[in-house]
């Protein structure tokens, strides 16, 4: 009797986990346990006491209204082929990546705001820099968590009937995106899970220290993640939304992968520390984590487009070439990329 009442109370229990999280029901592990994902040794989210003292503090730097890039709209060929690579900033952590033949697409967002409504939230200073239309054929999206400034529906729904792509996304992400977007092409990864491209191409999905949520009652209940791209020229690093962390996934990517040709970094949103250093690096830490994972280059992401937290729209550059030449590390090795902006790297 005794058996068959702990198997039925494993079953209830496995019932309320799953009515617990709407998005995935699993096995725990060093980052699940059992209802929500969590950084191991690291922090939780701010609570909202917390998000409140920091909005009403009034220390918010007021951006422009438009900030346009001095770089035109790109317009990328359709392939790069075998070891060539070229990197093409869109905007925030948008990114295009074309190498070995494909064209693959990082967190893509081509909507006016970062929010769950169109008339309010943080709005696009600059546009797109590539329009929509004249995306080369996409062949792969990378979508590392889903707040609203990384996974953008409506940009989704678009890939979809544009370009039909396969999409790699943590766990739990498979499900908001397969009911928002009925037949997309997905594939849901938990850390350390690797997925055969072809061609020689295959995506690693990696931990980085952040969390997630798209509203009030979710959170933490879909996984968030970096990839690391293995191609026959070499290994990228895009490392999502992440902080710094002591280093520790940093160091993590150099002892399993080796070094990277080419690492995609956040260096904004990062103001102020109090709140915002366990979830987001700023370009010092940045600087250090390109160090610390072996990258030979690497490219500065997630500023200069929606206002998310309060420093001034510049200052991530500025900061970015302070922390560069504080280290004797040449800043053409790390770039703080503008929308339009193409980088062929060799």
């Amino acid at each position: 009797m005794s058996g068959k009442r702990d198997l039925l109370e494993r079953k209830n229990l496995a019932a309320r986990r799953k009515a617990a999280n709407r998005y995935y029901s699993g096995p725990p592990s060093d980052h699940f346990d059992g209802t929500l994902f969590f950084n191991p040794d690291g922090q939780p989210p701010g609570r909202f006491a917390d998000l409140l003292k920091w909005r009403l503090s009034g220390k918010r730097s007021k951006w422009p209204a438009t900030n346009p890039s001095p770089f035109p709209p790109a317009k990328p060929a359709t392939g790069v082929e075998g070891a060539a690579l070229t990197v093409t900033m869109v905007g925030h952590s948008t990114l295009l990546i074309q190498t070995a033949g494909l064209n693959i697409l990082t967190d893509p967002v081509w909507s006016q705001r970062a929010s769950p409504l169109p008339f309010v939230g943080p709005k696009r200073v600059n546009p797109p820099g590539i329009a929509f239309a004249d995306l080369p054929p996409i062949d792969l999206v990378l979508v590392s968590h889903n707040h609203y400034d990384h996974l953008d529906l409506a940009t989704l729904k678009r890939l979809k009937a544009s370009h039909d792509p396969l999409v790699i996304t943590p766990l739990g992400n498979d499900v908001l995106i397969g009911d928002a977007v009925p037949g997309l092409l997905l594939s849901a990864h938990d850390w350390g899970d690797r997925v055969d491209i072809g061609n020689g191409v295959a995506v690693h999905v990696e931990p980085v220290h952040h969390w997630s949520a798209r509203g009030a009652g979710d959170r933490r209940m879909a996984l968030w993640a970096g990839f690391v791209i293995e191609t026959p020229g070499g290994k990228l690093y895009f490392a999502g939304d992440t902080g710094f962390h002591g280093g520790t996934n940093y160091r993590l990517m150099a002892e399993k992968h080796g070094g990277f040709r080419f690492a995609i970094l956040p260096i904004g949103a990062y103001e102020p520390r109090w709140f915002m250093a366990p979830q987001h690096q700023n370009p010092e830490e940045a600087v250090q984590g390109m160090k610390l994972c072996n990258a030979a280059y690497a490219a500065g992401c997630h500023w200069g487009t929606f206002q998310l937290t309060d420093e001034p729209i510049d200052e991530p550059v500025r900061k970015l070439s302070e922390a560069l030449d504080d280290q004797g590390i040449p800043r053409e090795r790390f770039r703080a990329l503008r929308p339009g902006e193409v980088w062929d790297i060799r």
